[in-house]
């Protein structure tokens, strides 16, 4: 049998009765299957950074946990902080999507109440907690609490018997950049304000907290910390600034500010703020390359997202991958995925760094992924494409007051990996709801992808969840292959002319549809998705998917559905074929090792698998209590010990909050 498992606790949780039941489960499993004897001979490796290293690759070269083995993976610990919250009238819902890092010996990682937790990687004992005591729990604005993850420094000549000489930085919910000692969990008093900085200093004064505050880590330079900072989506022209900043670790001082406003730009800063409004904001992960000195930064839209009639040129840095020098913060150059967005296809994902003999010549590339399904591979020197990107023709006849792009870029190598197709003869869940598919799909408008917003309503597809999303793609080096969920989901999107939309009673339109103002334009928006009768979605299934991709060649090695209907269709719907075996919408990535396993949670039906990354056959498959809506890790810290796989599972804002952190790993 297995050694023990371990469960460590912070305060009583609604999940306890359930994770018991997991590791009872576990024990059984354990006792009654063939325990694989462990190889001890392979790598040992930890997780320093959010994505596992600095180029965001969520790759792992760790071999003990390997195709032949998998099925015996068991749950080895799990960490419940209690902070999880479901939606009430005085707090607003969590969203557990943090990817915990390994470093220091120890494992760090923060939950939607902003609270920090460091554990032992091997059992999950806690070693220390810090709570900023987040005062934005209250119910305002359209997301959920969310924390997606801390970063590590240390010193490279440390100070011997002085604190804070390793340091775990983070954002939070408040807006403010805290350090706290990585050893103790003490707030770092000579950072800031005694260990904080407060990030709305010369942003919009005023504002309320869910319009702007940090939900992604920031990425360690040396000894800059570089963040920028979510802008609520779709509510103004004049939004808070989506500024660019580094700080000094030690200190807290601004070393620099990127504000994302075209060269030359004229129009003026408001009285009492530093940087321009309504600029596009970066609300995603960095990545950096410390041999170049560069920082690879994915850009939202301006605002508002739906139409973009009154940006006065601030496209220019808009759904962009741009690469900063990350001692000026100064433009090295950018490489724009969507020109003029009016579809909400910012940059979600983390541009990933990778030089891969036979990909791009060998050269040092940046892989962008976007929402539209579409990858893009970047000289990572100059940000020109490695393989030719196409411009092609788009419609251009938007709504009034609207100029529109005349072509939008196309990659090639590989083709756009999302489908785009909705025709009457493939809408419709079923035969049953077909009929309500097809009366939307003929009173809307679709040209295809890129179709504007309109009057009318448009269809957009894919969604402006993706395709994919902040989860990232995983990129093993070794093999060239990239791997990628995706969402396959479409929606309507309708511009409101300005009248009409401010005789709308408030309350009219509730979660998951949204209705935004759009103040200083003529026009509100209201988005919902594209369902059938049934509340089932009127785009062919797949709803969700997993792709290998070849690098070298560009093209798919395989392509499987990602998830089930469990746990959102009534029983025994999801266990019949076709009705169940649809996919999934999913939030959160995967992690590639090098033991020829792809991990990943992300789907609604609270799985979480390991594929073969040779055939996308699924090797290994287990229920977790809450969906893993975040991406998971994997470290082994000695030579004389078990490689971990952690996932984060917590659910989000439309599924059962939770609050586990859930480590795997192979029997003793």
């Amino acid at each position: 049998m297995g050694a023990l498992l371990r469960m460590t606790k912070s305060g009583t949780t609604r999940s306890s009765m359930r994770v018991h039941s997991i590791l009872i489960l576990g024990l059984l499993f354990a006792a009654c299957s063939a325990t694989p004897e462990l190889d001890y001979r392979g790598p040992v490796a930890s997780w320093p950074e959010w994505a596992g290293d600095k180029g965001g690759l969520h790759y792992s070269p760790l071999t003990q946990i390997h195709a032949g083995n998998v099925e015996a993976l068991e749950l080895a610990w799990v960490h419940e902080s209690g902070d999880f919250n479901p939606p009430s009238a005085d707090q607003m819902p969590t969203a557990l999507q943090v990817t915990p890092i390994v470093t220091n010996g120890t494992l760090y990682y923060c939950t939607p109440y902003m609270r920090v937790f460091a554990l032992d990687p091997e059992t999950g004992e806690e070693r220390w907690s810090f709570d900023p005591e987040l005062r934005a729990r209250g119910v305002g604005g359209p997301y959920p609490l969310t924390c997606r993850g801390v970063a590590y420094w240390e010193a490279a000549e440390p100070l011997a018997g002085q604190a804070c000489q390793k340091r775990i930085l983070y954002g939070t919910k408040d807006s403010e950049l805290w350090a706290l000692d990585a050893d103790t969990g003490k707030p770092c008093a000579d950072f800031g304000d005694g260990g904080k900085v407060a990030l709305r200093e010369g942003i919009e004064p005023g504002l309320p907290p869910w319009e702007y505050y940090v939900t992604s880590p920031p990425l360690i330079m040396g000894d800059r910390a570089i963040l920028g900072a979510l802008v609520a989506d779709q509510l103004r022209t004049d939004a808070p600034s989506g500024v660019v900043r580094a700080f000094d670790v030690r200190t807290g001082s601004q070393l620099w500010a990127w504000d994302p406003v075209p060269p030359g730009y004229r129009r003026g800063v408001p009285p009492g703020e530093r940087f321009h409004r309504g600029t596009p904001n970066v609300w995603s992960l960095l990545s950096g390359d410390e041999e170049r000195g560069l920082v690879f930064v994915p850009t939202g839209n301006p605002s508002p997202d739906s139409y973009a009639g009154e940006r006065d040129g601030l496209d220019h840095y808009g759904s962009s991958t741009v690469a900063l020098d990350a001692a000026t913060g100064e433009v090295a150059w950018h490489f724009q995925t969507v020109h003029h967005d009016v579809w909400d296809y910012d940059v979600g994902t983390q541009p990933e760094l990778f030089q891969i003999e036979g990909v791009g010549g060998g050269r040092p590339g940046v892989l962008q992924a976007t929402k539209m399904g579409h990858i893009f591979l970047l000289d990572r020197e100059t940000g020109e494409p490695l393989y030719p990107v196409e411009e092609r023709p788009v419609p251009t006849d938007g709504v009034p007051g609207e100029t529109l792009s005349p072509t939008q870029p196309f990659p090639t190598h590989p083709p756009p990996l999302h489908p785009t197709e909705l025709t009457p003869e493939n809408v419709g869940f079923s035969f049953l709801d077909r009929g309500s598919c097809l009366e939307v799909l003929e009173r809307s408008r679709f040209d295809g992808i890129f179709t504007p917003p309109s009057l009318e309503g448009s269809i957009q597809y894919p969604h402006t969840a993706g395709g994919m999303n902040w989860g990232g793609v995983a990129i093993d080096p070794v093999d060239a292959t990239l791997f990628t969920n995706q969402t396959h989901i479409a929606m309507i999107v309708e511009l409101v002319p300005r009248e009409e939309y401010e005789k709308i009673p408030p309350g009219t339109v509730a979660y998951p549809d949204e209705l935004y103002p759009m103040k200083g334009t003529p026009y509100g928006v209201k988005r919902s998705g594209y369902l059938s009768s049934a509340g089932a979605p009127c785009n062919p299934a797949p709803y969700g998917s997993l792709q290998a991709v070849d690098l070298r060649t560009g093209k798919v090695k395989w392509k499987v559905t990602l998830g089930t209907t469990k746990h959102n269709a009534p029983w025994p719907l999801y266990l019949i074929p076709g009705l169940g075996d649809v996919g999934s919408p999913n939030f959160g990535g995967g992690v590639v090792t090098a033991g020829g396993l792809y991990f990943i949670g992300a789907s609604m039906d609270r799985a979480f698998r390991a594929f073969d990354v040779e055939s996308g056959e699924i090797l290994w498959e287990t229920e977790l209590p809450y969906q893993a809506n975040a991406s998971p890790l994997s470290y082994r810290l000695r030579p004389d010990a078990r490689q971990y796989v952690v996932v984060a599972a917590g659910g989000n804002a439309i599924s059962t909050q939770g609050d586990a952190i859930m480590a795997f790993a192979l029997p003793e």
